[in-house]
């Protein structure tokens, strides 16, 4: 579609710029709300966002990787694309960390960053820095613009790219000339990329080939990524596993695919997954893989892993199929699509009766566990009180660690978009900021930010965010005065070396709070949490919550770098 540049708005007295015409881009996708930091290289369009205002929100946080962790919990839960805006040089460098963590988590971001005007590029000029060299292997896509008139198709691009196929973050660089720059010229938003053409409906013969090997199996087992989530299929997932009474094991950041609560479900998997979700991994004739990527956290020892089963992969990223683990069945489709198909075949499988009763005694025998001594606070009981003050009904994010792995073991998820966690990369800092992005794609949803001490102190300067635009996100510190995971892994493989994992300085916390006016409450005892935990979530505005725990606890079960999956410690019966 061609325009012309002066007949974009009805008034037209005066000619648009580069940052006018992103402005009226980001209209035009239908943007909600930016997350941002000014600078000097994007001052033309902020600039331009001063005089669109009321058109969107712009959330100022107070670092850049704050911006970028609210905008990927702000995705993760809505399903549209995170934006955000940061000046070159530092400002840009800040947003790496975030990026990475999207495209490992296939989170839908579209990033814009100021860079240097065109004819200093090169020359190290003050904050200039090779976004488009440093961001190639961590982006989906990135441009720089060296146009004003292609800015409009850019944009429209890089919206496609972010939240079509397998999604993920985009970046576009925008020169300062180019965005003060005045469009002389037609532009046109049409675009074609006969190189980017994703697979989403599944090959009819490979679907006809697993729903025959579902008939023949006798141990078969679902296995739930976040493909499941990026697909819209939870429905379908449900449906197909009752259809054929398959049992279901979930990722880390499957968590939600599938009721948590159903007869079917077996609970996570991986490193500190259930017994019986790993179990049932290693013992399966029939592996199906529903949007896993089968990264090793999930997987362990790869030679011990499904080793007796006929793997079923539906991915949508082909890539992902065959990349670490055989795949007898490929199937390059939608999550949705896939199931969709599955759900019409006429096939029926065996009886899975003496199977699904093995699970179901592996549940019974172990099940998660963990030792409460009552006058002192366990973290795993402080997740189980979260929960019930809750009824299960909320918004969680996590830091990562061993907060992270409690909340996953012991919250039970049953809808989808309810758990916002960083997979792939475990970033730290990542659980307080995506809680930010979270309430705000969903301003009327409970939303709880479960943070270690250690990561929570990475990026709490977004309590001013909190204080400044009211936001009711309850903040959990499980405070164990440690780097847990870290101290655990010292524990189990270094002989009790604590090498720099316990902090023995820390601010406290309810003052902290208090100073960026948001109420803050400190509790030692499971007594003083029972108490608090109602106030905490009837409390309108936003709360600290500081839970001083026992340090000496640790994750279980546990699996040890290069053991399988049936090479659990910390199984008790």
């Amino acid at each position: 579609m061609k325009v012309e540049a002066k007949s974009l708005t009805e008034t037209e007295t005066q000619p648009k710029t580069g940052a006018d015409l992103l402005v009226e881009a980001l209209i035009e996708e239908e943007v909600e709300m930016i997350f941002g930091y000014p600078g000097g290289a994007v001052l033309p369009i902020y600039d331009a966002l001063y005089r669109a205002k009321g058109t969107f929100q712009h959330i100022l946080t107070r670092h850049e990787q704050g911006s970028i962790h609210a905008a990927e919990g702000y995705a993760r839960v809505s399903g549209k694309p995170g934006v955000v805006l940061a000046t070159s040089g530092p400002g840009a460098t800040n947003l790496i960390t975030g990026i990475t963590d999207a495209m490992m988590d296939s989170l839908p971001l579209v990033v814009f960053t100021g860079q240097v005007a065109r004819g200093v590029i090169g020359t190290d000029a003050f904050q200039e820095a090779d976004v488009i060299g440093i961001t190639t292997p961590i982006t989906k896509q990135n441009y720089q613009v060296q146009s004003v008139e292609d800015l409009p198709r850019i944009v429209k691009e890089a919206f496609h790219i972010a939240s079509t196929g397998r999604p993920g973050p985009v970046l576009v660089d925008i020169p300062k000339d180019i965005s003060a720059n005045v469009c002389e010229d037609t532009y046109s938003t049409d675009f074609y990329l006969p190189g980017y053409q994703p697979t989403t409906k599944p090959n009819p013969l490979q679907i006809k080939k697993l729903s025959d090997a579902i008939a023949k199996a006798n141990k078969p087992v679902i296995l739930a990524g976040a493909g499941v989530l990026h697909g819209k299929a939870s429905h379908e997932l449900t449906q197909f596993a009752e259809k054929y009474q398959l049992p279901v094991v979930t990722t880390l950041l499957g968590l939600g695919t599938f009721p948590g609560d159903h007869e079917l479900s077996l609970g996570m998997a991986g490193m500190h997954g259930t017994y019986t979700a790993n179990m049932a991994l290693y013992e399966c004739d029939l592996l199906i893989n529903v949007g896993s990527r089968f990264d090793d956290r999930l997987t362990g020892n790869l030679q011990h892993f499904a080793s007796k089963a006929t793997v079923a992969h539906i991915d949508i990223d082909p890539a992902e199929i065959g990349k670490n683990i055989p795949t007898a069945i490929p199937i390059v489709s939608d999550s949705k699509e896939a199931l969709m198909q599955l759900l019409v075949q006429n096939g029926e499988g065996p009886d899975h009766g003496e199977w699904l009763q093995q699970l179901k005694s592996m549940k019974q025998e172990y099940p998660l566990w963990f030792t409460n001594p009552r006058q002192e606070m366990v973290p795993q009981w402080l997740i189980k009180a979260i929960h019930k003050v809750t009824n299960g009904d909320a918004i969680v994010t996590t830091d990562v660690g061993q907060h992270q792995m409690w909340a996953a073991q012991y919250f039970t998820f049953t809808k989808p978009d309810r758990w916002v966690t960083s997979g792939g990369l475990g970033t730290m800092g990542f659980g307080f900021p995506a809680a930010i992005g979270a309430q705000l794609a969903k301003p009327d949803e409970t939303v709880v930010a479960i943070v270690g001490d250690g990561g929570f102190q990475m990026t709490l300067q977004e309590l001013s965010v909190l204080q400044e635009r009211g936001l009711p996100v309850k903040v959990i510190i499980v405070n164990n005065g440690a780097l847990g995971m870290v101290r655990q892994w010292q524990e189990a493989f270094y002989e009790k070396r604590y090498s720099e994992s316990l902090l023995h300085v820390q601010p406290d916390f309810v003052k902290l709070a208090e100073s960026y006016h948001i109420r803050g409450i400190k509790v030692e005892t499971q007594e003083e949490l029972i108490n608090t935990l109602p106030e905490v979530f009837s409390y309108k505005g936003p709360v600290l919550l500081d839970c001083r725990v026992l340090q000496q606890e640790n994750v279980y079960p546990m699996i040890a770098p290069g053991k399988g999956l049936h090479e659990m410690i910390g199984v008790k019966p």
